[in-house]
């Protein structure tokens, strides 16, 4: 994990967006760093904008003039919207030279994605995208030490969960992407962000619907080796559980547990966020990263489509 360098001054970040995942994780570990400024909310509901502004002592923004004084105020800007309304805004953001420490995914439409990247690349801004598994403290080390291992043959990962089950606790069941592009997009790229740095990029993607919203993939890698994927939101909830596993010249080694902490994960983000603006070092998990994430969740879907 980066640590943030004492004697570089704070990054002013504004949040764009005042939903569950911005109330819960985004908005509080901005307030608490000690190397950030939480330097205002913008959402699109006013309401929202202003409630959770008021509670981390920061002013509310929405509207278009509100997203330009937003940026105006600003070094960089975090984004808790849906994936598609983040990929204009981010672009838009790039574009006036402002950082990014974007959600997953970036978007789920490779234009949309590629439109993101393109604006950072021109202004030469940092990127993170905020893939949960690689900054959180109990994962981001054991990713690392099997990407250092290598020797893997083949490896599977099953995201599970039933957030749209009746008796579901989690705020996010409400979320209408999330109904709209299922267990695919949402907790696929998390499956991507966790198998692509150990076992290289993907080569080839199989896509195959299982029951509810449920996918499986099957996909091969740069290495050569193998991952098959499970992808789901809408299943019972006695089958829930997030799984990886990774077999190998080193034997088996499968994911711990420690990658549920969402705001000291979102806090090692901004160090990581903060750390490329100093260096100039892009970071592994940059905007990039995540159209790639989008381009191949893309094709997987295509398949889907095509049958």
């Amino acid at each position: 994990m980066t640590t943030h360098a004492s004697s570089a001054p704070p990054l002013r970040i504004g949040l764009v967006g005042a939903g569950p995942w911005a109330r819960m994780t985004h908005a509080p570990a901005l307030a608490a760093h000690p190397g950030a400024v939480l330097g205002g909310v913008w959402a699109r509901r006013p309401e929202a904008a202003r409630e959770l502004a008021a509670a981390h002592g920061t002013e509310a923004h929405t509207g278009d003039a509100g997203f330009d004084a937003l940026l105006a105020a600003n070094d960089a800007v975090a984004f808790a919207v849906p994936p598609d309304v983040q990929a204009p805004l981010a672009a838009r953001a790039a574009a006036a030279g402002r950082h990014l420490l974007l959600d997953k995914p970036v978007s789920t439409t490779v234009a949309g994605a590629r439109e993101v990247a393109e604006a950072a690349g021109r202004t030469g801004v940092a990127s993170v995208v905020f893939c949960t598994l690689r900054f959180a403290a109990g994962t981001a080390g054991w990713i690392a030490e099997q990407a250092a291992a290598g020797g893997w043959f083949t490896a599977r990962a099953s995201w599970i969960g039933a957030l749209f089950a009746p008796d579901a606790p989690s705020e996010f069941g409400a979320s209408p992407w999330r109904r709209e592009k299922g267990g695919l997009w949402d907790v696929g790229p998390h499956a991507l962000s966790v198998l692509i740095p150990v076992l290289g990029d993907v080569t080839e993607a199989v896509a195959a619907r299982g029951p509810a919203d449920a996918v499986h993939l099957l996909l091969r890698h740069t290495s050569g080796a193998s991952s098959t994927v499970t992808l789901a939101l809408d299943a019972p909830s006695g089958a829930t559980g997030t799984e990886v596993e990774f077999r190998g010249e080193a034997g088996v080694s499968s994911l711990p547990d420690g990658g549920g902490d969402g705001p000291g994960a979102f806090r090692a983000a901004v160090d990581a966020l903060s750390e490329a603006v100093r260096t100039g070092v892009p970071h592994p998990c940059d905007v990039r990263f995540g159209l790639r994430l989008t381009e191949i969740l893309a094709q997987a879907e295509a398949g889907l489509e095509r049958g």
